[in-house]
């Protein structure tokens, strides 16, 4: 029997969810490293180039922490009797991290834990994976940790920015767009997400909405601090819900915010068909139609270090009730924002609000609508009229 010929869109090869989810890990030393030495030639940017090496260095992987005697955030936050001495030496029993002075914390009440560099994304989603088989996941608990993580003194990869910019559609420049900072700071966020007393499990959320203020511009030679936190844990008709808030800065200066809302599902007894959404609204004109095929899943996969298996592998669709792979959420966001960026302020708030997954391959519509200096922009099925997306600039 004659194979079918493969599709130049469809991925070259099915690879295992544990292939998949090696997600490349960034290293500030050797990444502080190559910004000092920006002077010499650049080399080639590998299309496929795994930064999982970088992690090989003497400084214990933050990954460490996963192991059964990871120290719970939360405990550690609500006792402020214990000295810095013993609160430091409880969390290096589990992980190279470091905790601030107690007098540190903030009015909010939440603890600060400084780490010495981002985790390792790939580290991250195998414990996620793994906390999700029967017997194996840690106790969840009833409000958000309170705790925030911190790193500071991340530089921009310029090779890794121009890669993020061609795979989102952005023009090659040295003004970072506001999604960037997202994906520069997630690996920090995610570890707060993969914590085993987070209330939500990783595996399975599903990221709703996401609202990014840019409060000036940042450029590619500025090094940043990120810290990150969770709260507004509240109800939701199909389970919980909560915001997870990274914030970036330089110099001291907040100069970049993003919130990002993720759902947790949950069954719950009673809970009765789901509510009537009326009548589908006629999707606006579209001002462009975009191909979005099976590669746009693993090339944002790459810059960005969100290596779930659901936006990469069909197997890996199929285990969350996906016929076939999606597209990640916050490639969306970036496609759309780089077809208005150069209307686009010095300083503005896009939100927007994930309907639809985007599958992979399919074709969708683009439509945005301008009134005055604020824009309403959305992502429509080309053929249905389905929405996948629908945000705003202020």
């Amino acid at each position: 029997m004659a194979r079918r010929k493969q599709r130049p869109e469809e991925p070259a090869e099915e690879l295992s969810v544990h292939e998949l989810i090696e997600g490349p890990t960034q290293d500030l030393t050797s990444a502080r490293a190559a910004l000092a030495a920006r002077s010499a030639p650049e080399p080639p940017i590998e299309a496929t180039q795994d930064l999982s090496a970088l992690a090989e260095d003497h400084t214990q992987d933050l990954s460490a922490l996963a192991e059964d005697r990871t120290q719970d955030l939360s405990a550690l936050a609500g006792d402020r009797t214990q000295g810095l001495a013993s609160a430091a030496a409880a969390v290096a029993a589990g992980g190279a991290a470091t905790l601030t002075a107690p007098e540190r914390t903030g009015p909010d009440g939440r603890l600060r834990i400084d780490l010495p560099r981002l985790p390792a994304p790939g580290a991250l989603y195998r414990r996620a994976l793994l906390g999700a088989l029967p017997g194996t996941g840690g106790r969840r608990r009833p409000e958000v940790p309170a705790v925030e993580l911190a790193v500071t003194g991340v530089p921009v990869d310029p090779a890794h920015l121009a890669d993020y910019d061609r795979v989102c559609g952005f023009r090659l420049a040295d003004r970072l767009p506001a999604t960037y900072l997202h994906v520069l700071g997630f690996p920090l966020s995610l570890r707060l997400m993969t914590a085993p007393e987070f209330p939500i499990p990783l595996t399975g959320v599903v990221h709703v909405a996401n609202r990014i203020t840019v409060h000036r511009p940042v450029e590619a030679g500025e090094t940043v601090d990120f810290r990150t936190y969770a709260e507004n844990l509240r109800p939701h008709e199909r389970g919980r819900q909560l915001d997870v808030v990274l914030v970036g800065s330089v110099g001291g200066e907040e100069v970049w915010r993003g919130v990002s809302t993720y759902l947790g599902k949950e069954r719950t007894a009673g809970g009765g068909p789901r509510p009537d959404r009326g009548d589908r609204p006629t999707p606006p004109p579209a001002s462009a139609h975009w191909r979005v095929t099976p590669r746009v899943g693993t090339d944002y996969a790459r810059v960005s270090g969100d290596h779930n298996p659901i936006h990469t592998s069909r197997l890996g669709a199929r285990l969350f009730g996906f016929p076939r792979p999606i597209a990640h959420g916050m490639w969306s966001k970036a496609r759309c924002l780089a077809a208005l960026e150069s209307r686009l302020p010095e300083a503005y708030t896009v939100e927007v609000a994930f309907k639809l997954p985007v599958p992979l391959p399919s074709t969708v519509a683009f439509s945005a609508t301008a009134t005055g200096a604020a824009w309403d922009f959305a992502l429509h099925d080309a053929r249905q009229g389905r929405p996948h997306l629908v945000g705003t600039v202020r």
